[in-house]
């Protein structure tokens, strides 16, 4: 096979001057882009932190402590939304991304909600004598919420920004 030799200079039929007729990629593509694989990295974020929180949930129900039916629902509302996101950022539909940022406002109010609402960490904080154990398990308790909910806010803002990227913008007329 004859290989082709490349041409010295410029390629023939080209001046320089046509350079206002080249295609230009719109920025907005670029930001939409990147949200996109910020988004990725936070949901994997978020499902971690979702199976801590499973992890914790069946540990609190072996323990016979009762069935902590605020947590499941946080866990449950926190997954399907986990799967809406990853969805509709793969798919780039608005009405997932929807979706994914409703369900994750709701999992975060009813997660902060289950520790508010335990009595667990007031009888530890009270009691002067509770043992390590105890204490340990607040600490878990807390501290699965305490660092969820800062990557549930960056992921609602840079779900939010990719939403706004990825609707037309019409120009008025």
């Amino acid at each position: 096979m004859q290989q082709r030799k490349a041409a010295p200079g410029r390629p023939s039929g080209t001046d320089g001057s046509d350079f206002s007729y080249r295609m230009v990629v719109d920025p907005r593509y670029r930001k939409v882009a990147e949200a996109k694989s910020r988004l990725l990295l936070l949901i994997i974020l978020q499902s971690v932190g979702q199976v801590a929180g499973v992890l914790w949930a069946i540990l609190w129900a072996l323990e016979e402590k009762g069935l902590d039916m605020l947590g499941f629902l946080s866990i449950f509302i926190g997954s399907v939304s986990i799967v809406a996101g990853e969805l509709g950022r793969r798919w780039s539909n608005v009405s997932l991304l929807k979706l994914y940022i409703t369900g994750l406002s709701v999992a975060t109010v009813v997660s902060v909600a289950c520790v508010v609402r335990s009595d667990l960490s007031v009888k530890v904080l009270q009691d002067q004598n509770s043992s390590l154990r105890k204490k340990l398990e607040v600490v878990a308790e807390a501290g699965h919420v305490l660092l969820s909910v800062p990557v549930q806010i960056f992921a609602f803002i840079t779900a939010v920004s990719l939403m706004q990227n990825m609707s037309l913008k019409r120009a008025s007329r």
